[in-house]
């Protein structure tokens, strides 16, 4: 019953130095970004369809943050369109000169004729 134990104990605190290695490696890949007022940044575009273009870019952008909220949110504003509040882990900061604008044909498919 002794060993049972010991055996019990021991899978214990290899499972606790298991979860504690592999929290070091997700923290370690974790950027820390801080945005600030003024930064240029892009956003991340999760409801971008895998057939409506396959090699075009999920990050759409750039925007100007406005103002940045506690809890990572910031509030995003682009020309010629009303600000919104985004969450900050779904940006990304812009380095670079005018990102190029990206015209995508939207095809309208009709029935077949049989």
């Amino acid at each position: 019953m002794n060993e049972l134990n010991k055996l019990r104990d021991q899978a214990y605190e290899n499972s606790l130095i298991y979860k504690e290695k592999t929290k070091k490696i997700h923290d370690a890949k974790i950027k820390n970004r801080e945005f600030h007022v003024g930064d240029r940044v892009l956003l991340f575009n999760s409801r971008l369809k895998i057939f409506s273009g396959k090699l075009k870019s999920r990050w759409s952008g750039p925007f100007t943050i406005v103002e940045v909220f506690s809890y990572g949110t910031v509030e995003l504003s682009q020309p010629d369109n009303p600000n919104f509040k985004v969450n900050g882990h779904w940006v990304k900061h812009y380095f670079g000169g005018d990102f190029p604008a990206m015209d995508v044909l939207d095809l309208q498919l009709s029935p077949k004729d049989n």
